[in-house]
């Protein structure tokens, strides 16, 4: 099987979503088939959570398997897919690529749970998009062909299209129609890029050959330009981040967990096996470039997050700042840069995703993201109150949490970079505190906002198991983050060397 794993786990769950398709929704007036439409969704809900977990299980030999001590690909599979253009389905994975693949097969579970009675309306479809998605988005991150990356990269934009379009919010289309022509355009660039390295290459789309290409300055900069393209609008860096606020204030509460916790990871791992290997050189020359916009994000949309009042808004902001330490890590090319950077990638899509689905519960019982509405909810909601606390906590880096040790050796890497990078970095953490610390002064502490506050459920067994499960994670890597530092080793050290050595010709 573990030939045949990575496509396993990408065609298992696209199977699942196209038989949820079949089998659709059905409804009617009559008893008889109302009471079929029910026990078709119960049907589809058990058939998407069975397939998610079917791909979940089948994702941990990944890493119990996973020989930490070579950067070779590995779980290879290879085959020729287009002869005629020396295109191959070829996939592997590596110490970068793999804990990425067990974050979207893990969150893909949560999100199915967190659906399972809020969405009411064509639910067969609502399961089957995130099913479809979660198996282009592992061939991303498996895809060692650049035609089959390319594939997956456009491909997965389809799915997250209609989970905004269909189930968004009133602005849906508007969000859905920006997300979509602002991640195609950049694209669009990359394919350029992507045909001049197959010509210069003498035909070939692997792209660990590109890898091994010898290109002068002027080319490398203009390939490096292309990639940023793709890759900074997916971050989303500043200042290309507008569509992302957009999108989460109108993406269904599933749709803004995968779009923070995976999607724009998507971003990071692009600058990681395309620009930095195939482009050494000039991501040297234009470090300087990445670096200053990088703290652009971290300190500037922080700010900007800290005058929000709808929490799905803050919380997208705070994202953009945070994934600005991915690039700075990136960029300082040092282990304690890079390592921290992939890290951080983790770590922010456990804790944005938590904080997602804690602003999705509040959601779901008063119809209302807005901060106003809410306050005092740790005394009719104590055990959600205990969950959004310690989440907020991750999201400002307190010791104990991931979020501290991404943003730790992020900080540790820029100043053996420029120590006035890490000064600048650092001040993430007062903003990061303001704004966090805010949000949950207004909504959990405080006076009962209103009667209606007040007669608040707290969460239901379903949603505990999902929050629980991301709180357990979020401390698990916070207090121990060597199992995920040791996989990322071998890949993050052989990267640097190859960067090290000049390639200019």
């Amino acid at each position: 099987m573990q030939a045949h794993l990575l496509s396993l786990l990408i065609w298992l769950p696209i199977l699942g979503g196209v038989l949820l398709l079949g089998i659709g929704d059905c409804a009617g007036k009559s008893a008889g088939r109302r009471l079929a439409t029910v026990r078709r969704l119960v049907t589809v809900r058990r058939l998407a959570l069975g397939f998610a977990l079917a791909v979940f299980v089948l994702s941990v030999p990944l890493y119990t398997q996973f020989d930490t001590h070579t950067a070779a690909m590995q779980f290879g599979e290879h085959h020729i897919w287009v002869r005629a253009f020396n295109i191959h389905y070829s996939l592997g994975v590596d110490g970068i690529s793999m804990p990425l693949i067990l974050l979207t097969t893990l969150l893909t579970v949560l999100v199915v749970i967190a659906g399972w009675k809020v969405i009411r309306a064509r639910v067969a479809q609502y399961m089957a998009a995130f099913l479809i998605m979660e198996g282009l988005m592992i061939g991303v991150f498996a895809a060692l062909d650049a035609v089959l990356f390319y594939v997956f990269w456009e491909a997965m934009l389809i799915p997250m299209f209609f989970i905004i379009g269909v189930w968004g919010g009133p602005n849906r289309i508007y969000a859905a129609i920006k997300f979509f022509l602002y991640t195609l355009l950049g694209s669009l660039l990359m394919l350029v890029a992507l045909l001049y390295l197959y010509h210069l290459s003498g035909g070939s789309f692997r792209i660990l050959d590109y890898h091994q290409m010898q290109l002068a300055l002027t080319p490398q900069v203009w390939v490096f330009l292309a990639f940023f393209a793709a890759f900074a609008v997916k971050v989303p860096m500043f200042p290309v981040h507008t569509w992302l606020p957009d999108a989460h204030v109108e993406a269904p509460t599933g749709g803004s967990v995968i779009l923070a916790a995976v999607m724009l990871k998507m971003g990071g791992y692009g600058f990681i096996r395309f620009n930095l290997p195939i482009t050494p050189d000039a991501s040297q020359e234009l470090a300087w470039m990445m670096i200053g916009l990088s703290l652009i994000a971290v300190v500037y949309i922080a700010l900007v997050a800290l005058a929000q009042r709808d929490m799905k808004k803050l919380i997208a902001y705070s994202s953009i700042s945070h994934m600005g330490f991915v690039t700075l890590g990136l960029f300082v090319f040092n282990p304690y840069g890079l390592e921290g950077a992939l890290l951080q990638m983790i770590s922010h899509g456990l804790i944005s995703a938590a904080l997602f689905l804690c602003v999705g519960v509040l959601y779901d019982r008063m119809h209302s993201r807005m901060l106003e509405t809410y306050g005092g909810l740790a005394t009719p909601m104590p055990v959600f109150a205990t969950f959004m606390v310690l989440f907020a906590m991750a999201n400002c880096g307190l010791p104990g949490t991931s979020g501290f040790v991404g943003e730790f050796l992020v900080i540790l890497g820029a100043f053996q970079a420029n120590a006035w990078f890490a000064a600048v970095a650092a001040l993430t953490l007062i903003f990061g505190a303001a704004y966090t610390l805010w949000m949950v002064k207004r909504v959990i502490y405080g006076k009962v906002a209103s009667p209606q506050v007040a007669a608040l459920a707290d969460v239901e067994p379903r949603e505990i198991v999902v929050l629980a499960v991301l709180a357990a994670l979020v401390l698990l890597v916070g207090v121990w983050p060597n199992p995920l530092l040791e996989v990322m080793h071998a890949s993050t050290d052989n990267l640097l060397q190859h960067i090290a050595v000049s390639k200019l010709p």
